[in-house]
């Protein structure tokens, strides 16, 4: 076969089966939803970052130190997410769709009361961790109010998310974005209004930014769950199969838990790099707030392609195909790697007009666009590293996957970010970001190549292959 007729083999296949047919089609069929989906929940922060980086300095540098404080909260329950998704993406790929509707609604229950434990600690607890990750005086004021209020909100965001990650595993990620949509169009709406207080309604500043956002991820949690009643689209949560389920729950904390400690390592590598940062002036820490918010947005193809990576590897892993789950593993760390670091080109170019966007400051715009010109080149890297960590989730290895975030975040990125900013100042924090990324995407790859991560499922039965402890 031609190199051309290989290429157009990747795309031949059905698009509503993830089993059988060609990789790239089914996978772009699944990313790409994903991608608008993340777009737009991404565009919830940029659009809090756009109003109040012209409302005022300190008020976007209070938001700099809340993004990655709201992550940890949210990353901490993530872990129900994730094992919801992957159990879910399974049982489908194995056809058994009365497991898939026990495990959604069972996951229902579970994230229900992570959430009402996490709000609390939230909202107890969050003026003594930002003090902590250094901020103080009227920075440290604000964000408390903007988190306060985001904490007693937190289970409307947390129900959201969990709507997302279960149609995910049943393989529609076309709802969600849909959904996601006219949550964010609505924020978008309310934020200028509850910031500034036009008309009748008070100015609130950033507190107003925290209203807009509970408000509108709750009305999309309640159409979410709504959906998922009535099983209109496949995957259907039932009333009766809401009681807690101690098995269940043993299996979602054995799958869960390495999740949760990865996306919590993530989160808490966000808040330490912040307390490194919070030792330099206010202008460095809006600029790496805004740098973080754009890097975020640039990663949503590594993130959507990781994403339905985990979901095809899952299905493909119940339906006992784990070759071609595999394939569909490298298939995506090859593309995300070739895309990401053409994109981190463009975002090398164009960094001092990207953050200008966002701040008229000439200081924030000149930390933000060197914070952008040192991690840019790493952007590919990134893009391996979530494609095989998602290949050893959709394979039940979640603890591979936390192993590898926390040893690359912990060990090289704050390590360095740390050593390196006493002697470079905070060209040093940069500098450990993007050794990190490298770092994080050659140690992912040299793990997957060992081959350990096949043969493994979550339905009582093991593969082909005996699956090692890693």
């Amino acid at each position: 076969m031609t190199l051309w007729g290989r290429l157009r083999a990747l795309f031949d296949g059905p698009t509503d089966d993830l089993t059988t047919g060609g990789i790239a089609r089914p996978l772009l069929w699944l990313a790409i939803p994903i991608a608008v989906t993340n777009a737009l929940q991404t565009a919830y922060n940029l659009a809090d970052t756009l109003w109040i980086g012209r409302y005022s300095t300190t008020s976007l540098a209070a938001m700099s130190f809340a993004f990655p404080m709201v992550y940890l909260l949210l990353s901490l329950g993530l872990g129900v997410s994730v094992a919801g998704s992957v159990l879910v993406a399974q049982h489908t790929g194995a056809e058994d769709t009365e497991e898939a509707n026990f495990v959604a609604s069972q996951t229902i229950t579970y994230a229900a009361v992570a959430s009402v434990v996490l709000g609390a600690i939230g909202y107890l607890f969050v003026d003594d961790l930002l003090a902590v990750l250094g901020a103080s005086g009227a920075v440290l004021t604000e964000a408390t109010a903007y988190l306060r209020i985001i904490s007693l909100g937190i289970g409307f965001l947390f129900t959201f998310v969990v709507f997302i990650s279960l149609l995910r595993g049943y393989g529609d990620t076309v709802t969600p974005m849909l959904v996601m949509f006219g949550s964010v169009v609505l924020n978008v709406a309310l934020d200028p209004i509850l910031i500034y207080g036009w008309g009748p309604v008070p100015e609130l500043g950033i507190r107003g930014a925290a209203f807009a956002t509970v408000a509108c991820r709750g009305l999309a949690a309640a159409f979410g769950v709504a959906l998922l009643l009535y099983g209109t689209q496949g995957l259907q949560i039932r009333p009766a199969k809401m009681i807690p389920d101690i098995e269940f729950g043993k299996k979602i904390g054995r799958v869960g838990l390495p999740s949760a400690v990865e996306e919590g390592a993530r989160a808490l590598a966000i808040n330490l790099m912040l307390f490194i940062v919070g030792l330099f002036p206010t202008a460095v820490v809006a600029g790496y707030g805004v740098g973080i918010r754009v890097f975020s947005l640039v990663v949503l193809p590594a993130v959507a392609f990781a994403s339905g990576v985990e979901t095809m590897a899952g299905q493909n892993i119940g339906a006992r195909e784990h070759d071609r789950a595999e394939r569909t593993v490298s298939f995506a760390a090859v593309a995300l790697f070739g895309v990401l670091t053409f994109v981190g080109l463009v975002v090398w170019v164009g960094a001092p007009v990207i953050v200008d966007v966002f701040t008229r400051d000439p200081d924030v715009v000149a930390a933000g666009a060197t914070f952008l010109r040192f991690v840019a080149p790493t952007f590919g890297f990134i893009g391996v590293r979530r494609a095989f960590n998602a290949g050893f989730r959709g394979a039940g290895k979640t603890g591979t996957a936390a192993i590898i975030v926390v040893g690359v975040l912990g060990v090289v990125r704050l390590s360095t970010a740390y050593g390196a900013a006493d002697i470079l100042g905070p060209t040093g924090i940069w500098l450990g970001f993007a050794l990190s990324n490298v770092v994080g995407g050659l140690l992912a790859f040299a793990w997957y190549s060992r081959g350990t991560w096949r043969g493994t499922d979550l339905m009582g039965d093991a593969g082909p292959e005996p699956a090692d402890d890693d």
